[in-house]
């Protein structure tokens, strides 16, 4: 179905679920946006996941920019926007959204790519390491550093600075 015009009847669905969607349309996700409102009612729910333009990303606006020239260049198309929480937030509130949160996630993925590269690509055969032994009730137990490592790498300062991806979540006006 083409989200720019569903075949929905208008106020038909409480909720609308878009997950690394609205990014993809080289003219912008307005249009998209758009129809997302028509198909809720008042009070309707939409969670919205973009990606990030994180602390990372800004820092590396000029590398990102000249590799996306040099991609058209070499005959590449568009691929995808990647939104600031400020961005996103005015392109709800102009398609009658009040954004309730913004949560950014996956701010590992930058680690992980780093990590196959440095690997020189490859990936075990499961593509995730070996399974950490079990405690007594069963439940994998990973190592102290790996949790500090999360606890850290998951605290709000880190997920704004490497965040993947932003969850907005939005009710409609």
């Amino acid at each position: 179905m083409d989200l720019r015009t569903l075949g929905i009847a208008t106020g038909a669905v409480t909720a609308y679920l878009s997950l690394g969607v609205v990014e993809h349309d080289p003219e912008g996700p307005d249009a998209i946006l758009r129809e997302a409102a028509r198909v809720l009612p008042v009070g309707g729910r939409l969670l919205l996941s973009v990606p990030y333009w994180n602390g990372t990303r800004r820092l590396a606006t000029p590398y990102l920019r000249r590799r996306a020239r040099l991609t058209l260049a070499a005959g590449g198309q568009f691929y995808q926007y990647a939104f600031t929480r400020r961005e996103l937030g005015q392109r709800l509130a102009a398609h009658g959204f009040v954004v309730r949160g913004f949560h950014p996630y996956d701010p590992a993925r930058v680690l992980r790519k780093a990590l196959r590269a440095l690997r020189g690509g490859g990936v075990e055969t499961s593509g995730r390491p070996a399974p950490a032994p079990a405690t007594r009730d069963g439940r994998a137990r990973r190592p102290a550093w790996r949790r500090a490592a999360r606890a850290l790498l998951y605290s709000g300062p880190a997920l704004r600075l490497f965040g993947h991806m932003v969850l907005a979540v939005a009710v409609r006006r």
